[in-house]
This record gives C-alpha cells, sequence and structure tokens, in this order.
C-alpha cells in the first residue's frame, strides 16, 4: 500500500511535469488570511468554513480529486437550499477514528469515493460520505474498471463530470483506468490506461448499480511527449446550466503534451456519447481529428476549471505547472481562447511547515461560489506521506479560498 499511495499522488501532479518545483505551495497549515498582490486579478480571502467542512475526525479523513456536480445541472446558478451537489474524490483513506496521530493498521485507502451536500453552504450536518464496502464491510472503491479492455486490477481515479439535461439529465463523469506496473527507466509504477467515461441515470443513488462505463480514444499522444489526458475539466456552455453567453456546447478540458499542454474539445450535449462529432481546437478552427487538436495555453495541471463570468468572459483555474507554488487564473474571451497572461493569485504556504509537503490540483466551484467570487480549492500532499501522515493525520485533503472578481 505505501508505494500504491505514493504512485497515487503523483499521477495527478507529476504525470505531465517531472521538474518538481517546490519551492512554494504557500499558505502556512492553519492560516485565516488572505493575501494580495500585484500580480492577482482582486482579493483572496482563506475560506474556514469549507476548510472545516472537509477537516474530519471519521470516516473519510484525507483525499484527493475534489470535483462538485450540482445535481440539477445548473453548474453556474448560485446553489440554493434545495440544490443536491455531488463531490467527486479519488485516492482517499478512511478511519473509524481520527486523533491528533494515527497508526498506519488503523486506516484504509480506496481509489475513489463521493459524498453529497445539500444546499450552497460547509454545513457539516448536510455533508455526507457514501462510503462503498466490500463483502466483509472493508472500505473499497465505489467505481471499478468494467468495459471490454477493463483488467482483473485496474482501477479508477476521476476527472470531472457534469448532468446532461439535454440526455435525461444522465450524470457523467470522466474516469481514468490505472494499473500497478513497473516502466523500465520511469520514476512512475503504474501506467494510466486510456480515458473512460462513467453514464449514471437519472435518479440512481450510490452505488450506481444502473451504471455503464463508456471507453473513449481521448487519451492521445501530443508533440512526442505525455499523451493528453481529456477530462481534467468540463465547462457546460448552456442555457440550462446558468452560463451568461450559452453557444449550446459541452467544452471539455484535457491536458498533456510538452509543459502541461490545455487542450479544448467541444460537443453538443445530446451528441456527447458520440466521440466521432467531438471538435477539437486547432488554432483558430476547429477539427474532429483529435490528433490535430493544439493546445491554447501551457502551464496547466490535471484537474482545473473554467468557468463563465459575468462580464462574458471566462476564468480558467489551476495549480501553476501542476505542482508550483501558487494557483493561477487565466481569463479568455472564449471559451477556447486565445487567453490573456497568467495571474498568479495564491501562495500556498504548507511546504513551510515540512519541505516534503506540495500543492496540486486547483479548480473552482462557480455554482458554491458567492456573487462576485469564485471559490477555489488545491490538495495538499506529502512526498514523504507514510512518515507524515501519522503526525499529520488531516493533511491530505483540500484547502479553499475566495477569488474576488469585481
Amino acid at each position: 500500500m505505501k508505494n500504491h499511495f505514493r504512485k497515487s499522488l503523483t499521477i495527478k501532479c507529476l504525470y505531465l511535469f517531472l521538474g518538481l518545483s517546490l519551492l512554494g505551495c504557500s499558505r502556512s497549515i492553519g492560516q485565516t488570511t488572505g493575501s494580495k498582490d500585484a500580480g492577482q486579478i482582486g482579493l483572496v480571502t482563506a475560506d474556514d468554513a469549507w476548510d472545516k467542512l472537509l477537516t474530519r475526525n471519521s470516516g473519510w479523513f484525507g483525499g484527493d480529486g475534489i470535483f462538485a456536480i450540482p445535481m440539477d445541472g445548473a453548474e453556474y446558478r448560485r446553489a440554493n437550499s434545495k440544490t443536491k451537489t455531488l463531490f467527486l474524490f479519488s485516492d482517499s483513506i478512511i478511519a473509524d477514528t481520527v486523533g491528533e496521530t494515527i497508526q498506519k493498521k488503523d486506516f484504509k485507502m480506496v481509489h475513489n469515493c463521493v459524498a453529497y451536500l445539500e444546499g450552497s453552504e460547509p454545513d457539516p450536518s448536510k455533508f455526507k460520505f457514501f462510503i462503498n464496502k466490500d463483502k466483509d464491510g472493508q472500505p473499497t472503491s465505489l467505481f471499478v474498471p468494467n468495459t471490454p479492455h477493463a483488467g482483473p486490477k485496474d482501477y479508477y481515479w476521476l476527472g470531472d463530470g457534469f448532468v446532461n439535461v439535454d440526455m435525461d439529465s444522465t450524470l457523467y463523469i470522466f474516469a481514468y483506468p490505472v494499473k500497478d506496473t513497473i516502466i523500465p527507466g520511469s520514476f512512475f509504477e503504474f501506467d494510466q490506461l486510456g480515458v473512460n467515461i462513467i453514464a449514471i441515470p437519472k435518479g440512481s443513488k450510490p452505488p450506481f448499480k444502473e451504471q455503464r462505463q463508456l471507453e473513449t480514444p481521448f487519451f492521445f499522444p501530443m508533440e512526442n511527449w505525455n499523451k493528453v489526458t481529456m477530462g481534467s475539466g468540463v465547462m457546460v456552455n448552456t442555457s440550462w446550466a446558468g452560463a451568461p453567453n450559452p453557444d449550446g456546447y459541452i467544452y471539455i478540458y484535457g491536458v498533456g503534451g510538452m509543459n502541461n499542454g490545455l487542450v479544448v474539445a467541444r460537443v453538443k450535449p445530446n451528441e456527447f456519447e458520440q466521440f466521432g462529432k467531438w471538435e477539437f481546437a486547432k488554432g483558430a478552427t476547429w477539427t474532429t481529428d483529435y490528433l490535430q487538436a493544439v493546445p491554447v495555453t501551457r502551464n496547466a495541471s490535471n484537474e482545473l476549471s473554467m468557468s463563465p463570468m459575468a462580464d462574458g468572459r471566462y476564468i480558467l483555474a489551476h495549480q501553476v505547472l501542476g505542482v508550483e507554488n501558487e494557483v493561477g487564473v487565466q481569463i479568455s474571451k472564449s471559451p477556447q481562447g486565445p487567453f490573456f497572461p497568467m495571474r498568479k493569485v495564491w501562495k500556498c504556504r504548507e511546504w513551510e511547515s515540512d519541505m516534503d509537503y506540495f500543492a496540486y490540483n486547483a479548480k473552482g466551484f462557480p455554482h458554491l461560489s458567492k456573487p462576485g467570487e469564485l471559490l477555489i480549492s488545491y490538495n495538499i500532499n506529502s512526498f514523504d506521506f507514510w512518515n507524515d501522515i501519522p503526525k499529520e493525520p488531516r493533511l491530505c485533503r483540500p484547502r479553499f479560498f475566495r477569488l474576488k472578481l469585481d
């Protein structure tokens, strides 16, 4: 399990960037105030309420991933008391009780799990995890690969997702099949096998027995470098999602190639499962040949968000270079760019407590944000996980801040 957890941590933050620039990541543990500098587009403030929601003493007490999907499909309308949000987590650590320290024998890791939030506020009484259990009552992964090419030991890490109102409100979740392996000459001891999509019908509840799993061609080489992984972020630019200037497309973002290039695809909602109709940005044009896709910007992270702003522009939020010490945003006038230069809006100081700590995979949550703001999270973990987690059990979890947009 020790080696696997290290493998799990690295794919999302290091798979496309091996430089390991860890001279930052800076908001110190326990810091409650934001910071402002000349490089940001507005005031940033730590959000202690969201931090505390995921600072837990039992059940799920750590993990990464964290995508948030409004189950009514209203991605860009402010959530209300009736809104139900599905949270997706990838590798997560589970225990019955967590104190100030913990023993390795007292917790278990699963590859993915989910939680639900009722309403718009980070209220612990309305936030519930679903932890899947095996026949012996032990925690186990919720989603397991079962496509035609799935191997018996493959597992899933999760990407972004959305509710497709035009497809009978089917919930779609990007899922990345991975297997443990030894790659000669590589830092990694795992291999990503592809990009799949999990389709869950409206009304289905965990453990989602009615799910379908679709294999896609959207794990492809670029620039003679690392492969592109689509599903790093999804933007639903439709009227039913609440987009200010809807053009009727689903935009899917992926990361790969040199310097973490950002690739953009689009498809009409009712054609989402028709992969031959996906169009990829190629400069100022679009092509259905994904091998001709051209990155629209660089230095993104393997998880990110793209969101419409009230003034008609769009904001991309991501970790700088995947594992840098800062969260960056870029503004664009269209979903496919071009983008204005990156603004670094938040320093993550966690590494000041321990040089092994690092941050990765920042993203925004527009429907959970207050008017004129964007709620953003980033993940924290340690390269020396097995020595650090017993001393700091709640280390491996997202942190949150708010970015003022006006």
